[in-house]
């Protein structure tokens, strides 16, 4: 197997509820997070020829930070709460680990949904958003009765057939996941698969992303998102992620022609993805001029109000409104110039030459 071309640093930090996440960044420039799908491990995803030319290109313009969710990987296994909200807060860690302020995230498969569920919660740290092979809702929150009982299936042969040496079971989730890819594709992902998380873990896993629904979290998000999906994808409809588009406001639709779920470095849809993220990423936040001019008058007021260092009840006094107005404001003027606090939007402001 090729050593990859590039060195990983593996770190550990620790979740508001204390579990310990492993995450690793690579390459050099401004900070992309990927947010994974259910099965990772930093080292071996790092070595393996299914993930090296993501890793390589990702890290070519960009710091990209990798995380191995609870349960998987390098990160801790034995982890009671494995619910969306949980895989928030993995986000969250690696975030103030390094304490990024605004940055891009990419969504893998589920981790689509963590990132949307991360936006939703910290929308002035997010710039925008890539989702690959998405999906909004779990098969078990439709009414489709036949796709829940393939589904319930499928987790029966997940618990009892995951990374273990039965050529039957590696074809099914090799082909489904990579249906164009040769042997060596499908051993790595039979290897990622023993590597990343146990069968009880995985199949626990794979009940939670069948059960949850961001549509309504979707429908509040602002930022630009590029959404894109394999029109023959095998694992994730392609149905699916035209239904995640129509939900997010402001995204466009990158339909690729192939047909593997995890795309071969070879393979044309691979080059067109790559090619449009690397175009939408270098567009970059919305300028600061761009962001205050958003603000509406009584918004603009309540900034200059705080660049003077007025407190909530003294700005709900001077513009003649309550406390809980004020607040309200606050929350939208945060939310509006990607801050997080009153001392980034005193610097903004002052910037901009309001408060003297």
């Amino acid at each position: 197997m090729p050593k990859p071309t590039l060195p990983q640093t593996i770190r550990i930090c620790q979740t508001t509820d204390g579990v310990n996440i492993a995450y690793a960044t690579s390459g050099k420039g401004p900070p992309l997070i990927l947010a994974p799908g259910w099965f990772t491990h930093l080292q071996y995803n790092w070595e393996s020829g299914v993930w090296r030319h993501w890793n390589e290109a990702l890290s070519a313009d960009n710091t990209l930070i990798r995380y191995d969710p609870r349960g998987c990987g390098l990160s801790d296994r034995e982890v009671e709460d494995l619910s969306l909200n949980a895989w928030i807060r993995d986000l969250e860690a690696v975030a103030d680990a390094l304490n990024l302020q605004e940055f891009p995230i990419l969504g893998f498969c589920q981790g689509a949904a963590t990132a949307v569920a991360y936006t939703a919660r910290h929308p002035e740290r997010v710039s925008r958003l890539v989702l690959y092979g998405s999906y909004p809702q779990g098969i078990y929150t439709t009414s489709n009765t036949s796709a829940i009982k393939l589904a319930q299936g499928m987790e029966e042969m997940i618990r009892h057939g995951w990374g273990v040496d039965v050529p039957a079971y590696q074809e099914l989730f090799a082909k489904l996941l990579m249906p164009e890819g040769g042997a060596d594709y499908h051993n790595w992902l039979c290897e990622q698969q023993r590597r990343s998380a146990g069968a009880a873990t995985a199949a626990r896993l794979f009940n939670v992303f069948q059960s949850f629904n961001i549509s309504d979290l979707a429908r509040t998000i602002r930022q630009p998102v590029l959404i894109a999906h394999q029109r023959k994808d095998g694992m994730v409809p392609f149905e699916h992620g035209k239904q995640m588009a129509s939900l997010l406001p402001n995204a466009q639709f990158l339909p690729l022609e192939g047909r593997n779920h995890m795309m071969l470095p070879d393979e044309p849809a691979w080059h067109n993805f790559l090619a449009a993220v690397r175009d939408f990423l270098r567009q970059g936040a919305i300028p600061a001029d761009a962001r205050l001019q958003s603000l509406t008058g009584r918004e603009r007021a309540v900034l200059e109000s705080i660049a003077r260092g007025l407190s909530n009840a003294e700005i709900a006094g001077v513009l003649c409104i309550s406390e809980k107005t004020v607040r309200n404001h606050i929350t939208h003027v945060f939310s509006k110039l990607a801050i997080r606090n009153r001392a980034q939007a005193i610097v903004m402001a002052r910037d901009a030459g309001l408060g003297q």
